[in-house]
């Protein structure tokens, strides 16, 4: 598959948020079929690499699908949109800062470890079983606009998702995308079985 007019097609499928957002690229070495960093605050630019080798092996919908799916997860994760924990991290950011020109070592001690630990919850907030599965639904809404019929997307994600890790040479899907394939299968009226709703704010 030539990279370059796919690259093209998949920016013209992508919302206008994730264009300005995001970068596709391709990355032949990787052992992964579309693969992000996870975005930190300090880094503008999110890209998306792409291992096009991989990629041909997926049906246009599933391909449509997954990168939709990656581009609504990255969008999804805000930094700096207003938050108990963020709250928390920029006030012991201060409040260490204060300390620290202080020189209060208790005081520097404290405050950074309520700093740190405000920073490990706003992290497990971000690699959350519910910001996964928001990111898929999100996807869904972004397909729909493309045409595509919400069951039908639903299936394509769906089966994308089953199909990458035997394309990666994985010999089971991981237990996130177990959780997300019965959530989209129950979206696409294909399973009974919902996920919890517990899951669903965890």
């Amino acid at each position: 598959m030539n990279p370059a007019p796919e690259i093209l097609r998949l920016q013209d499928l992508m919302p206008a948020s994730g264009r300005m957002l995001t970068k596709i690229a391709s990355k032949p070495a990787q052992t992964a079929v579309i693969d992000t960093p996870f975005p930190v605050p300090w880094r503008r630019d999110r890209p998306i690499y792409i291992n096009f080798d991989y990629w041909k092996q997926l049906s246009r919908p599933q391909r449509d699908l997954l990168l939709l799916r990656t581009v609504c997860w990255l969008i999804d994760i805000k930094w700096f949109q207003p938050d108990v924990y963020q709250a928390l991290v920029v006030a012991g950011l201060i409040g260490t800062g204060s300390e620290l020109f202080q020189s209060d070592p208790v005081g520097i001690v404290v405050s950074g470890g309520l700093t740190a630990l405000a920073a490990i919850q706003l992290w497990r907030k971000y690699r959350s079983n519910s910001l996964e599965l928001a990111a898929d639904e999100s996807a869904l809404k972004v397909a729909e606009r493309r045409g595509y019929d919400r069951l039908e997307a639903a299936r394509h994600l769906a089966s994308a998702i089953e199909a990458v890790p035997a394309i990666e040479g994985r010999t089971a899907m991981s237990f996130g995308e177990l959780v997300r394939v019965q959530n989209l299968r129950a979206i696409a009226d294909l399973s009974a079985a919902s996920v919890p709703e517990g899951m669903r704010r965890s």
